[in-house]
């Protein structure tokens, strides 16, 4: 069981896959990766070192154990705020059905799951009942790179410079060094939507694509 400490999230710690690998709602109808994906941070820079990935490659395997889920919920006692998936995503329903039974023996820990899983019918029910609880934020994300989203389905988006969505809570960390520091609003049931600050050099190429067609 390999957690991850992000300094973004100011320590609070994660569980982590490789991005695209386990990621099936990356893939559009047409067999090619969404915009959001094509651009994907987590492809990139130190996610690429083998120090990244290797706690990744483990975690694919390790929570088929029939310990998993008691060694997750000992690791989350005291955890005020924990995240699933800086990378990646819950591909298979087995490993979806583990993290609901975490998130339901862990109710002072709050939950943040961003996730296109939700494109799947088999993985609804237990989307809906992960998103019943009151210490989970279920975030299904937007493909887009424009801050277009689908009021009451999806509940994150990226938008571009040229494009900002309206009445939604936009990420402020890239006005921070990229940090939250001490925001917790992507963990917050009540915030339906929060739209993300495109960045990088590779999702910046994804944009002008997105724009030029």
């Amino acid at each position: 069981m390999k957690i991850s400490v992000t300094s973004k999230l100011d320590g609070i710690k994660s569980w982590s896959l490789e991005a695209l690998d386990t990621c099936p709602g990356s893939i559009g109808s047409d067999g090619a990766l969404v915009p959001a994906c094509s651009g994907c941070y987590a492809t990139t820079g130190r996610y690429i070192m083998p120090t990244t990935k290797a706690p990744r490659i483990h975690n694919k395997e390790d929570w088929r154990r029939p310990a998993w889920t008691t060694d997750m919920v000992a690791a989350l006692q005291g955890e005020r705020f924990f995240r699933w998936f800086d990378s990646g995503d819950m591909y298979a329903l087995g490993l979806a059905k583990k993290i609901l039974q975490i998130m339901k023996q862990t109710p002072d820990t709050k939950h943040w799951l961003p996730t296109r899983m939700a494109k799947f019918p088999k993985f609804q029910a237990v989307i809906d009942e992960m998103r019943a609880l009151p210490n989970v934020a279920v975030r299904f994300s937007s493909d887009s790179v424009s801050g277009d989203f689908t009021p009451g389905v999806h509940g994150s988006t990226i938008f571009s410079s040229q494009r900002l969505p309206r009445s939604v809570f936009i990420c402020g960390a890239y006005n921070r060094e990229g940090r939250c520091d001490g925001c917790r609003a992507c963990w917050d049931k009540s915030i339906n939507v929060i739209t993300y600050p495109a960045h990088g050099r590779k999702m910046a190429k994804v944009i002008q694509i997105s724009g030029s067609r």
